[in-house]
């Protein structure tokens, strides 16, 4: 018999988010003119806050979408983000005009990621880039991060690696920090050790 993950209280789901920023009560309720009484009732579940009020708060704490949308069904409202495929009909007219984009690029490579760095599209320039990398690099979903570091990748081409790695080292835990996404996190540890960089930054991801 299968059991449904337990979701926890939307009060819970607030305080993880408060902690993952670092903030206290009383540094959110300066941010988002909430008293802190009140702040601590929803916390603890003794004041069900209203979809606008879990909104604000998400707002001042920088929650993802599909966060906010998770903080809202635990509050037992209905979500107000939708998440589409990228072969969805309804977005075909955006994904052609991204597309038309990359082409006016050429002869200069130029790449559609999703936001773990995956390629979602590409103009015909990128395959010339890509030739003589790794064939396990280019097995879909291509990383661009892991491509662009890993020695069986492109890191043998880039003259500055030390000061590219550390940059995009960086960007990827600055968003493994805000999104609290398992991948992000794991793509931190990939990347650190092709950088020989312990990654003692990574914050914990038991919260």
């Amino acid at each position: 018999m299968s059991v449904a993950s337990e979701v926890p209280p939307v009060g819970a789901l607030l305080r993880t988010w408060r902690e993952r920023r670092r903030f206290s009560q009383q540094e959110l309720s300066n941010r988002s003119r909430v008293s802190t009484r009140h702040l601590s009732r929803v916390e603890t579940g003794k004041a069900h806050p209203t979809p606008e009020m879990l909104m604000h708060l998400s707002d001042n704490l920088d929650v993802p979408l599909r966060d906010r949308n998770r903080i809202l069904l635990a509050a037992g409202y209905a979500p107000r983000y939708q998440d589409r495929q990228l072969d969805d009909a309804s977005i075909a007219a955006v994904m052609d005009g991204l597309r038309r984009l990359l082409d006016a690029h050429l002869p200069y490579p130029a790449l559609l990621l999703d936001d773990h760095w995956d390629i979602v599209d590409t103009n015909a320039a990128v395959d010339q880039l890509l030739t003589g990398c790794a064939p396990e690099l280019l097995e879909p979903p291509i990383n661009v991060v892991r491509v662009c570091l890993h020695p069986d990748g492109l890191a043998d081409r880039i003259s500055n690696l030390t000061e590219w790695g550390s940059h995009l080292l960086q960007q990827v835990r600055h968003r493994a920090e805000r999104t609290h996404d398992q991948r992000h996190h794991e793509l931190v540890t990939e990347i650190a050790g092709y950088l020989d960089k312990p990654d003692a930054a990574t914050p914990s991801q038991g919260q």
